[in-house]
């Protein structure tokens, strides 16, 4: 569990709950508890007790519920005091490492199929609970976002303060879109790797030298590809409904708090922007996979049809000469050329010459022509 008191003054990191006091934080500052799913189910009791000093409320049953759930989609909800938001990451582990394993009694989460970028995708939701002066963040086990915005909020106090405080979340809402905006971008990080490796897939499907035999792969991409747009639906929803819900808040009528609101606003439009974004090109790969395949099956048909009409020539070239000799090899005692002695090579001259005749038609109407690769 890390702990980071946020005000004007820097950012201090603590790790004991009993010890935070939301009076001695200075406004506008907040403060950021933030623990894994099974840190937060095993000190259940301890956080209510320090939400409800902080705050003066508790969670839900239902949100605890929800935030313990690591096979809820994302989703937005809201109370009179605080806000809910659940949002799926589209996390990659490193090549060569393992995902960290469910704690005990938690269901294993199958990984995506396919391409091994996409094994590599992990989908487990990050809840968010957003409180006036407090954000209650529970992550899974690796989460790498948290980790890194932690490095930065300890990076930003370590520099000059002015510095530091332009740069620091102004509170726990702003927190959570900025964490929810660096999840977002990781999965666009990965657009690079991924498109190489279905474009890889793409060209040895399209490749006439290669038989493509890797059809299970491929519909476990298509299939992951598929769930992939439906979390990222499952974001845009969420992202959404809480851009509706800042619509209601109350006007301000300070410049400030109203600035503070408004920049709210543009960020979480921006973070719905990159969602968006992250949703066309997942549509815009699934489409591409589907077109390498059906151009895949057109280039056999295309090479099929060569087949077929190069054996049709054939046929033809060699139907007329099978008719000379079957003529030939009638059982009559009078056939014209049957008893000369050049009869057999005036035979074969002609249909020598039969057959040049009709290659060189067929070649005329381009039905030998080679197809240009």
């Amino acid at each position: 569990m890390r702990i980071f008191t946020i005000d004007p003054h820097g950012v201090h990191e603590t790790g004991d709950l009993p010890t935070l006091r939301i009076a001695e934080v200075v406004p506008p500052g907040f403060i950021w508890i933030s623990c894994t799913r099974s840190e937060f189910e095993s000190t259940l009791e301890p956080i209510q007790a320090t939400l409800a000093q902080l705050t003066g409320v508790q969670l839900l049953d239902l949100h605890i519920s929800d935030l313990l759930n690591r096979q809820l989609p994302s989703r937005y909800d809201f109370t009179s005091d605080y806000d809910l938001l659940v949002f799926r990451r589209l996390a990659a582990s490193p090549l060569g490492t393992a995902a960290a394993p469910p704690a005990s009694g938690e269901p294993r989460i199958k990984p995506l199929g396919g391409p091994p970028i996409l094994r590599r995708i992990d989908t487990s939701p990050v809840g968010f609970a957003v409180f006036d002066q407090v954000l209650l963040t529970v992550h899974p086990q690796d989460c790498a976002v948290r980790d890194a915005y932690a490095s930065k909020l300890t990076n930003a106090a370590a520099v000059e303060q002015r510095t530091a405080s332009n740069r620091l979340a102004t509170s726990p809402a702003d927190l959570m879109l900025r964490i929810v905006n660096l999840m977002v971008d990781g999965f666009l990080e990965l657009r690079r790797e991924l498109t190489h490796q279905l474009d890889h897939w793409q060209t040895e499907l399209l490749d006439p030298k290669t038989r493509f035999n890797n059809w299970g792969s491929m519909l476990q991409a298509r299939l992951a590809l598929h769930q992939l747009d439906e979390i990222c639906e499952d974001q845009h929803t969420a992202i959404q409904d809480w851009i509706e819900a800042v619509k209601t808040w109350p006007e301000h009528s300070a410049a400030a708090s109203q600035r503070e609101r408004d920049l709210l606003q543009v960020r979480s439009r921006d973070v719905l922007e990159h969602i968006e974004r992250v949703v066309h090109h997942v549509r815009r790969l699934e489409q591409s996979a589907e077109a390498a395949i059906q151009m895949h099956f057109s280039a056999q048909t295309h090479r099929t049809n060569e087949i077929m009409r190069t054996l049709t020539v054939l046929t033809a070239v060699f139907l007329p000469l099978n008719l000379i000799a079957g003529i030939f090899g009638m059982n009559f005692e009078f056939i014209p050329l049957i008893h000369r002695s050049g009869g057999f090579w005036w035979a074969m001259g002609g249909m020598g010459f039969t057959a040049l005749a009709l290659l060189l038609v067929f070649w005329r109407k381009r039905y030998l022509a080679r197809a240009s690769r």
